[in-house]
């Protein structure tokens, strides 16, 4: 299998020698292109085409969020993991909505930057753990009954509503279980509603399903 292409775009050469070093200690991923401005990293996209873009979300000449959303449009073979700073949801929610397929704090570890690239590189998301949430609450609240169709979120009680964000948290079934009070059991009926209702019951899987949602 050939190599993950990645394309690095920040206007921190530091930064970005830190991550072209460290990825490229990895075989399967090969730092082919870097960019320090958003019109520098539509070029090198467009001319590079690689399989995964980091993107800062700071960019001068033209936004992080204006670059997504031309990717998106021109290129969307390229999957987008933005790479920054703000963790609130008025800057996660937007980067979503335009197409980002990832979302990662400059905080995170080295390990959990390849192991974003890896999952965007192979048809998955990614969301740093302190945004997750927020980002599973707004998938489920954005449907409306004015434009919901078959493959919208459906209804979920609030029981449901309230495994669906300790599945989020990423806890077992036992651990479920023991903080809602309620038998392991029941979290496991719990979990089969969900699957049903949703057609998902991993972590990830609800986060490829917030992350695909948010994203239209």
């Amino acid at each position: 299998m050939p190599p993950i292409r990645v394309v690095l775009a920040d206007d921190h050469a530091v930064l970005r020698d830190s991550l072209r070093a460290f990825l490229e200690m990895y075989p399967d991923i090969d730092v082919v292109g870097e960019a320090a401005d958003g019109v520098e990293t539509l070029e090198q996209v467009k001319q590079l085409r690689p399989d995964v873009l980091l993107l800062d979300m700071a960019m001068p000449r033209l936004s992080g969020l204006d670059v997504l959303q031309r990717v998106r449009k021109e290129l969307p073979e390229c999957k987008v993991l933005v790479l920054t700073q703000h963790e609130s949801p008025e800057y996660v929610l937007p980067a979503l909505q335009a197409g980002a397929k990832g979302y990662l704090l400059k905080r995170a570890g080295g390990r959990e930057v390849v192991q974003a690239v890896q999952a965007l590189a192979n048809g998955e998301s990614f969301l740093h753990p302190s945004v997750a949430n927020f980002v599973i609450d707004a998938a489920l609240q954005k449907s409306t009954p004015t434009t919901a169709t078959p493959t919208d979120v459906p209804s979920l009680t609030l029981r449901q509503k309230e495994v669906l964000s300790l599945i989020a948290d990423g806890l077992t079934n036992a651990e479920i279980a023991q903080s809602l009070g309620i038998s392991p059991k029941t979290v496991d009926k719990h979990r089969a509603a969900i699957m049903e209702k949703l057609g998902i019951f991993t972590r990830a899987g609800l986060i490829r399903y917030a992350v695909d949602h948010m994203g239209g």
